[in-house]
């Protein structure tokens, strides 16, 4: 029943004049429920039934465009923006993204990648007018260790953009989803090894580096990287990954909701069990598909875990257990930042218009 039907003009005089605005009194409103009661009660049902028809069915309301500025590319690789990305690869509306920096009057929302600004390849652009109403988000996907340079960013920024469950815009490395993948997964025949991992920047003063350091001497693991001078392609992770059994995926930070690229795509994307080092096993639990890794916490000692890997490894129906998640689950990664970027929009009706962080050095290091 739209209010600009030509069958209903008193009603919608009445409904019109009907609003904090116009009924300023108490009395106004019982003045006006006498005149309608009294002189046609079926005009004062109807008008009760337009409504309740408003209220089920409100309006159509435009959804506002959300202009996305990202002051600087993260790590200096650049995508394009051109024409309408979050539509087209994303159907998400709504949202328009762009790098020229030169919106900057205009844009809702200003994007700013932490490692540019730690290392003074890009700065804030505190020099300019900021609008009232533009929001500032700080995107970091490192870990704390690897976020220096935070105590100069106080009361600047609106919003956290991170993998942590808890960031105002959550966008972790990867997710599970129900539902299993078009082709039905098929482990790959014959694995010529037990145990793989693929590292570049070895610190041995990193948890994973001792766990490695004793796991190493129960069982054999095939090391690839920079590290081991021995580099896979982009081409070649993935089957190189899928000849073994297990799959190391250590994070070479231990830090709260930090699951990285090394558990979703170098592990579960290439059908290798996951050994996992990383948060707790609750968060795993949490994010991960049912019964799909193996925790290193939970062994006293790395000669029990390579005991164990050995004891799965040797039999068919308990190795097969850990793949079991295959038929009802699939993993989404994230890989491309303007994918990331787009789910700004998404998040955006529900985010803390008047926030900032204060004290943004504490949020990360919690």
């Amino acid at each position: 029943m739209p209010c600009h039907s030509s069958s209903i003009p008193v009603i919608c005089a009445l409904l019109t004049w009907n609003t904090p605005a116009a009924m300023t009194t108490s009395g106004s409103r019982v003045f006006l429920l006498i005149v309608l009661i009294s002189v046609s009660p079926l005009l004062y049902y109807s008008l009760l039934d337009l409504q309740l028809y408003l209220q089920k069915y409100p309006p159509d309301v435009p959804q506002r465009n959300i202009s996305i500025l990202l002051w600087h590319w993260p790590f200096g690789r650049s995508y394009k923006l051109d024409g309408d990305k979050c539509l087209e690869m994303y159907n998400i509306s709504g949202c328009f993204l762009t790098d020229n920096t030169s919106a900057f009057s205009t844009a809702d929302v200003v994007v700013f990648h932490h490692q540019e600004l730690s290392r003074g390849l890009s700065s804030l652009p505190l020099h300019l007018n900021r609008p009232a109403s533009q929001h500032w988000v700080w995107l970091s996907m490192e870990p704390p260790v690897n976020n220096a340079n935070l105590s100069q960013l106080t009361g600047l920024f609106n919003w956290t953009m991170s993998y942590r469950r808890d960031a105002d815009i959550s966008v972790p490395y990867g997710k599970t989803m129900l539902g299993s993948s078009e082709l039905p997964f098929q482990a790959a025949p014959n694995r010529s090894c037990l145990v793989s991992w693929v590292v570049s920047r070895y610190r041995l003063h990193q948890a994973r580096a001792a766990v490695y350091q004793s796991l190493k001497k129960y069982i054999p693991i095939v090391v690839y990287g920079r590290w081991s001078k021995k580099p896979l392609s982009k081409k070649g992770l993935l089957p190189t990954i899928a000849k073994c059994k297990f799959y190391l995926s250590f994070e070479n930070s231990v830090a709260k909701d930090y699951i990285s690229e090394k558990l979703w795509r170098n592990a579960f994307q290439a059908g290798a069990v996951p050994v996992v080092l990383g948060p707790n096993r609750a968060t795993y639990e949490a994010l991960t598909p049912p019964g799909s890794f193996i925790h290193v916490a939970d062994f006293k000692s790395a000669a029990d875990l390579a005991a164990y890997l050995k004891h799965v490894a040797a039999d068919r129906q308990a190795y097969e257990e850990y793949l079991q998640w295959h038929r009802s689950h699939r993993i989404k990664t994230y890989t491309d930042w303007r994918e990331r970027l787009c789910q700004i929009c998404v998040s955006y009706p529900t985010l803390p218009a008047n926030k900032v962080y204060q004290d943004l050095e504490s949020w990360v290091n919690s």
